[in-house]
């Protein structure tokens, strides 16, 4: 039984964590405002906080809980279709030739009608990464450990397609930005003093173009000659400020208050990451379904259940706000999907709403060696042997992605059988990596 020193509650769902993972834990258990910490199964060692967290603050939000890929989930469709009638190697090529994969993204903006709503009330911040990145981003993969896999369900045969995905690029800058903010906020960064002295430079190298401001009789000529100097003022703070907070370490454990100006606007642009992820998860999803419906004349009476959790996000409830980095929630009833590893597919999960996890549970299997470990200690041919029976793009690049690299699902599903009851069972056939 694992004991931290800290006097907030927690529970760790797990046997065999890597001590890192549960330093980690405990300084997140005594960072401002925590009340509750669980730890999933699949915990290990992250930044800021281990991958696999649930923590719990009270009027705090932390940009850094969430992480920088907002709304990174799984996703999974069933099709009534016999995994038997579909040509796996055709699949697998108009799956390369229409969603981009890895660093790759559309060459045009896609559709995205259904954000626009929502993105009219986002920052600006957010804005112009959508504009910049996210646009053409809608309906990509990316690369690491998101996957694209089309297997069967053990129940009953049908095709089911199962993608792990997040916000993209689009996410990560909007992430960043709010890690940042969080760390020049904090009084030991030294941003405040530095930011004075940074106005008291531009002051002095603009003296010229101050005094006869000040000067001018005409109050609104006055006050647009103000305009335009504490614009360009701000110009010169930010980009100060960006060369400045490089050299800080901002995946610290930082956080605004909620009710905070930059606190709420960070709640509010991450939600609209997560409608993001979703999209763009159920634009690839889409694609796919209709490859293998394409004879048929309506998806509609041969998609089945549709089921989408993100395991990257907080929500709040009642003053409280749950981080969930790198676990999925898990309500009493709620449907999720937990992906194994490439060889033992995923599971089909319904949620127990326990308590001490905070209805959550586990996102994956958990990796048990680093990328860096894995390159360095797993055979390429016995990578090759352990998914010999699979259509892949795979290559060599990607042997940190080997089952090897990670803990054996099935111990991990006993170990949250508190946390949530396996429905039913996605048997690998294809599997796309970026």
């Amino acid at each position: 039984m694992h004991q931290l020193n800290t006097k907030t509650p927690y529970k760790i769902f797990g046997d065999s964590i890597e001590q890192g993972a549960l330093d980690q834990f405990e300084a997140c258990l005594n960072m401002e405002g925590c009340t509750q910490g669980a730890l999933m199964p699949d915990s290990h060692l992250g930044y800021s906080a281990p991958i696999g967290s649930v923590l719990k603050l009270k009027d705090r939000i932390s940009a850094q809980l969430v992480g920088y890929d907002i709304g990174c989930g799984v996703a999974c469709l069933e099709v009534a279709v016999n995994y038997k009638d579909v040509d796996l190697e055709a699949l697998k090529e108009h799956i390369l030739k229409t969603i981009p994969i890895g660093f790759n993204q559309h060459q045009a903006s896609q559709e995205h009608t259904e954000l626009l709503t929502k993105l009219s009330s986002t920052s600006k911040v957010l804005k112009d990464a959508f504009s910049a990145k996210g646009i053409k981003q809608l309906g990509t993969l990316g690369g690491g450990n998101h996957f694209i896999e089309v297997g069967y369900l053990e129940s009953n045969n049908n095709i089911a397609i199962v993608i792990h995905s997040g916000s993209r690029g689009f996410g990560h800058v909007v992430a960043s930005h709010y890690m940042r903010e969080a760390v020049s906020r904090s009084a030991e960064s030294g941003w405040y003093t530095e930011e004075l002295k940074c106005r008291g430079d531009f002051r002095k190298s603009n003296i010229n173009w101050w005094v006869p401001i000040t000067s001018v009789a005409n109050e609104l000529e006055r006050v647009k000659l103000m305009s335009k100097y504490e614009s360009a003022e701000l110009k010169y703070i930010a980009k100060h400020k960006e060369q400045y907070m490089k050299s800080q370490d901002v995946e610290g454990l930082h956080s605004f208050s909620i009710n905070s100006d930059v606190g709420s606007a960070y709640y509010n642009d991450m939600n609209f990451c997560l409608e993001y992820a979703l999209m763009n998860r159920t634009m690839m999803i889409n694609k796919i379904a209709e490859y293998v419906l394409r004879d048929i004349k309506s998806m509609l009476p041969r998609t089945k259940k549709f089921i989408n959790r993100n395991h990257n996000h907080a929500e709040l409830i009642d003053g409280h706000i749950i981080h969930r980095k790198g676990a999925t929630h898990a309500e009493k009833g709620m449907y999720g999907v937990i992906p194994g590893n490439m060889r033992d597919g995923s599971f089909i999960v319904r949620g127990k709403g326990n308590p001490d996890s905070m209805s959550s549970s586990s996102h994956g299997a958990g990796r048990v060696l680093s990328r860096k470990q894995a390159i360095a200690q797993l055979s390429l041919d016995d990578f090759k042997t352990e998914t010999a029976k699979l259509v892949t793009n795979h290559t060599e690049k990607i042997l940190d992605e080997a089952p090897q690299a990670y803990k054996n699902i099935f111990e991990v599903m006993e170990l949250q059988s508190d946390l949530v009851e396996v429905v039913d069972r996605v048997i690998p056939l294809l599997n796309i990596k970026g």
